[in-house]
């Protein structure tokens, strides 16, 4: 029955994009929720409307004015990230569940948002030296924003009895499989 979310957080590097985009090209009744953002595009991997809407820090301010956002908040210092309301009715109106890769702060938001109409999933490494090296590894880090993600990391797990289920991402094809029957199981309810 379309009108669910199901909510992926996760500190960063723990895995949470890799099993959205499989549940995505195993659901076709999932549609991935684009959020909003001021960062920088990584590089030219990312694209506008499809990784994230890249807006100026106005454009952003404007829709929070504007009350265009279902949740927002200041992720990293001058990095703003939210949810935009259009973007679930978007969704909603293509008769599809909707699906979040979102940081934990904007999961248990959204959680509340939604409330039994969502499914909040936390995604966890097994320890924090995994998830070091998950981070070293994408490239994408550099010495002050690995150190900033990892102590943010740490304060993100101390939430994580707060979702409705934790899924350890130890080994990839069983974390999968994992979500894909928590997904099934949800949608059923």
């Amino acid at each position: 029955m379309p009108g669910k979310a199901i909510i992926f957080s996760a500190p960063s590097g723990s895995g949470k994009t890799t099993i959205v985009k499989y549940l995505l090209d195993h659901n076709p009744d999932l549609g991935f929720s684009i959020s909003a953002s001021t960062r920088d595009k990584r590089g030219r991997k990312e694209t506008h409307g499809k990784d994230y809407y890249f807006l100026t820090p106005e454009e952003f301010k404007l829709k929070i004015d504007n009350n265009e956002f279902i949740e927002w908040e200041e992720v990293y210092e001058g990095n703003y990230y939210g949810t935009l309301k259009s973007e679930i009715q978007r969704i909603w109106d293509e008769g599809k569940n909707v699906i979040f890769d979102v940081d934990v702060k904007g999961g248990l938001n959204l959680k509340r948002y939604f409330g039994d109409k969502a499914l909040a999933i936390f995604v966890k490494v097994p320890s924090i030296e995994i998830l070091e090296e998950r981070l070293r590894n994408r490239g994408t880090e550099s010495h002050a924003s690995l150190s900033q993600r990892l102590f943010k990391a740490k304060f993100e797990m101390t939430f994580q009895d707060k979702f409705d289920v934790v899924l350890v991402n130890e080994e990839l094809d069983q974390s999968l499989q994992q979500a894909q029957q928590l997904y099934d199981d949800f949608k059923r309810k």
